[in-house]
């Protein structure tokens, strides 16, 4: 995953998280294009937060951990120089004003302190102006990940059927490789694209923006911007995808 830098964007942490964000406002923000990573045990988010020290990570203190141990793993964060850039946030259903009080004062979160029980579309909001507040999206305007051996596609050229495979996927277009060595020149349209993206087909039309050898020279790939008018439910699709492929990113680095 290689660490963020200003134009690529900070990567955003939800901690611990509960179903409702797992589901629903994690989708939302990827929707919006920020790149949102599930930590689904607290025990390994000080590694991941000493791989990306400029991360965002919102903290669900209602799960996992005591009241006492999520003061104390929020103290161990900020006291740590190597994670000072570290942004923490909390989110709860506690709406004890207590409690807000402490992180917001005591501990000083500057990602804030979010009640879910406001409502998912009103917390999404307030989590959606924390991230622009810390420009999370950097210069980055679509998010876009490296694809697996899971995604694939075909277009029929001329009664031919070429095969290949994506390197790369955002919602607004991909970079490719063809099986074949046709070449396939700069401004064509592709009617008909197959995207095969971990088994789920989606259909998009493109258009070819431009091509380059890659570094090993054994293919050409292709850069292929989609039609911007696109069904909603294919896009769905891609970032569904693009979902998978950021968890999995994350998994592997809790692995390694």
């Amino acid at each position: 995953m290689g660490s963020s830098d200003e134009f690529l964007g900070k990567k955003v942490f939800f901690v611990q998280p509960n179903s409702v964000i797992q589901k629903e406002m994690v989708a939302e923000l990827i929707r919006q294009e920020f790149e949102v990573l599930l930590v689904t045990d607290v025990s390994h988010a000080k590694g991941l937060f000493a791989r990306f020290p400029d991360c965002l990570a919102f903290l669900n203190i209602d799960d996992g951990l005591s009241e006492h141990e999520w003061e104390e793993f929020v103290r161990d964060i900020q006291s740590d120089p190597a994670l000072a850039g570290v942004k923490l946030g909390i989110l709860t259903y506690n709406a004890d004003p207590a409690l807000a009080r402490k992180y917001l004062m005591d501990h000083s979160v500057p990602c804030g302190y979010v009640k879910l029980s406001l409502g998912l579309s009103e917390s999404t909001a307030i989590v959606l102006k924390v991230l622009e507040a810390n420009e999370a999206k950097g210069r980055r305007r679509y998010l876009r990940v490296p694809c697996r051996d899971n995604a694939k596609l075909n277009w029929k050229s001329n009664e031919s059927v070429l095969e290949g495979r994506i390197l790369d996927i955002s919602s607004v277009g991909m970079s490719c490789v063809f099986q074949s060595q046709h070449e396939i020149a700069a401004h064509s349209v592709l009617t008909s694209l197959q995207l095969q993206l971990k088994g789920s087909l989606c259909l998009v039309n493109g258009i070819v923006m431009g091509s380059r050898l890659l570094e090993d020279g054994s293919a050409r790939a292709y850069v292929v911007l989609f039609d911007p008018k696109m069904p909603p439910v294919q896009r769905e699709k891609i970032r569904a995808y693009i979902q998978w492929a950021l968890q999995a990113s994350v998994e592997e680095e809790i692995r390694a």
